[in-house]
């Protein structure tokens, strides 16, 4: 499972979105980051690929980050959401 992570500008919760898979998961955050550098303020809507009656629509220009990560099964393993500085 992938998770496309969005930061909104004055919001201290990002909004984040589940693909099975890494291709969907690409696609999405490319989706996203086309958004961000075309200056334009545009209005995202996002679904659910477990329940396609979820959605949520953002507006482009309040977007500040967007990250994909792996969501790991295991507690407090594999990989971390963020950047890290570990060795």
């Amino acid at each position: 499972m992938y998770v496309v992570e969005i930061s909104l500008r004055l919001s201290p919760m990002p909004v984040a979105v589940q693909r099975k898979d890494l291709e969907a998961a690409r696609a999405l955050y490319g989706e996203v980051r086309q958004a961000l550098e075309s200056g334009h303020p545009k209005v995202l809507e996002l679904t659910c690929e477990k329940d396609e009656q979820k959605r949520v629509s953002l507006l482009s220009g309040e977007i500040v980050a967007v990250q994909i990560y792996e969501k790991s099964s295991v507690a407090g393993g594999g990989k971390r959401p963020g950047f890290s500085f570990e060795p």
